[in-house]
């Protein structure tokens, strides 16, 4: 993370604010230039943005304490454009309490916040007043975490806001972890009381405005959409008109609830690329169909691992045996190339294959040493992730893609972020499993590969190898420090790759394509 988060945790280098409004009028013109040489484009991870304050306050032989106000310009001279764009009735302006006269100040303050009666004693009535102009909402009140929640809901698509240095320090990650389009005004000294900004920046800020309008992506709404398609009536209009018992537990199956991460990363991609609200029907068969591959691949994997539950409910295998179990996966596999057809671009059909054809792959990687147990590699594990995990994501945005425009650069940048995200999950899933009591059978996994890298004791792996609970012996007192190192160790694969994915996203200049990956980078790698 940038120096920001590093403070929280050492607070030993003290952060400053320009001293006058000339030096930061000055830094702030130098900053737009430094920006434009870069033809970088929103959002930028907090590394990145720590990085390119660093370069300009070398390149500008200025005071590293400066660095974290810099970082925030930087911020904000890339966000310009988008929150110019979005009409000011979707912008909210956000006010500190400590901005208003503490002396003489009468208003009240509730859980909300402040409650101005427009004494004119401070600076907050007029700003407030122009934001009512302009049509913009605006609220005073300390942190960022209660309007990332209404750019959640939709109630705003931008946020603007005055703050401290200190307080930042705590939103700026909330801000740029959303992915939301922001622009952050620190005021001028440090304080929980009678501070200053400099009001002219906050008009130029709040009066951006773009001859050209644009609303985010709607993400909820997309949500209620895929429920729509998941739903038993239209996958009875959809899928093949049948009513033998495999296609009733087909559709049964496949109308239950669930994440449907794939058809979401799918359709998402194709709005955010392509900016239309439309949605064809190609679009809605591609993410039924590759819904249709997964649903294929749980269902022989449970055959395969012998599971009787699934996300707690009984699997197809355990409620109707596994002869009818291995026919519904098939009949899944059938259906989602059946659809893919419908949508009339062969490549679907193309990178679905290939998809199909590497989950194979490392599904017998890890079947073949699941038959006899030995010492693993870390190299050998991510190979596995490689096949099993990855495509799984990459997949659904390079169909997106295809559905969109079939950008060779943009599916080899999503391509990028695939491999990193993928791996990252799997890493990550690989800790949760030692987080819960449930018994854990012994498969190939980056803890297990950690471990036999960091134990040369032949007779030690051999025992955890073959032991009936491997959750269990692992936490015994005498191998708990094995198992806490190699949590630590994949932790640290997991920041590792999720900062790759984020690299990857970097050179994308779809911002709302970009917005998007940030969001489902945060939701997935928690």
């Amino acid at each position: 993370m940038g120096k920001i988060t590093k403070n929280i945790e050492s607070k030993k280098t003290r952060y400053e604010v320009p001293e006058t409004a000339e030096h930061r009028t000055e830094l702030r013109d130098g900053i737009g230039s430094f920006v434009k040489s870069k033809a970088l484009q929103p959002p930028l991870s907090m590394n990145r943005l720590s990085e390119l304050a660093a370069e300009f306050v070398q390149n500008n032989h200025l005071n590293e304490e400066l660095s974290e106000w810099i970082m925030v310009e930087i911020n904000n001279q890339l966000w310009f454009d988008t929150v110019a764009s979005i009409p000011y009735e979707k912008r909210i302006l956000l006010l500190p309490v400590c901005l208003r006269n503490s002396g003489k100040c009468k208003a009240d303050i509730d859980e909300l916040g402040l409650l101005c009666n427009l004494c004119n004693t401070c600076n907050i009535p007029n700003i407030q007043t122009r934001a009512e102009e302009l049509g913009m909402m605006s609220l005073v009140a300390e942190g960022f975490t209660s309007v990332i929640g209404l750019v959640k809901s939709g109630v705003a698509e931008a946020v603007i806001g005055i703050s401290c240095l200190d307080s930042l320090e705590k939103a700026f990650p909330l801000l740029i972890n959303n992915a939301v389009p922001g622009l952050a005004i620190p005021l001028n000294k440090a304080g929980c009381k009678d501070t200053t900004v400099d009001l002219d920046y906050v008009e130029r800020l709040m009066s951006l405005k773009s001859e050209k309008e644009s609303h985010l992506l709607d993400y909820d709404q997309l949500k209620s959409t895929l429920q729509q398609w998941f739903s038993k009536e239209n996958l009875a209009r959809l899928l093949s008109p049948l009513h033998d018992p495999t296609s009733l537990i087909m559709r049964e199956w496949m109308s239950n609830d669930g994440k449907r991460w794939r058809p979401y990363l799918l359709a998402s991609s194709y709005l955010a690329i392509t900016g239309k609200t439309d949605i064809p029907e190609e679009l809605q068969l591609s993410a039924i169909a590759i819904e249709c591959f997964h649903k294929a691949s749980l269902v022989h994997d449970d055959i395969q691992d012998e599971d009787d539950l699934r996300y707690n409910k009984e699997t197809v295998n355990a409620a109707h045996g596994v002869p009818m179990a291995i026919n519904v996966g098939d009949m899944y596999l059938g259906e989602g190339y059946r659809l893919l057809t419908q949508c009339g671009k062969i490549e679907l059909l193309k990178v679905a294959s290939e998809a199909h054809i590497a989950l194979c792959k490392g599904q017998g990687m890890e079947l073949e040493w699941c038959k006899q147990p030995h010492r693993i590699s870390m190299e050998f594990v991510l190979d596995i992730f490689m096949h099993k995990t990855v495509p799984a994501f990459d997949v659904s945005l390079a169909m997106g893609v295809i559905c969109a425009n079939d950008d060779a650069r943009l599916r080899k940048q999503l391509n990028d972020y695939s491999k990193a995200l993928g791996i990252a999950y799997q890493l990550q899933d690989d800790i949760e499993d030692f987080e819960t009591d449930t018994p854990l059978s012994t498969r190939p996994s980056a803890i297990l590969a950690a471990i036999c890298e960091a134990q040369p004791d032949d007779e030690f792996i051999n025992t955890m190898l073959y032991s009936t609970d491997l959750k269990s012996f692992l936490n015994q007192a005498e191998n708990k420090a094995f198992l806490n190192q190699a949590i630590k160790t994949v932790n640290g694969m997991v920041e590792e790759y999720r900062g790759q994915a984020l690299q990857a996203v970097e050179e994308i200049k779809n911002v709302e394509l970009k917005r998007l990956l940030f969001r489902v980078t945060k939701k997935i790698l928690k």
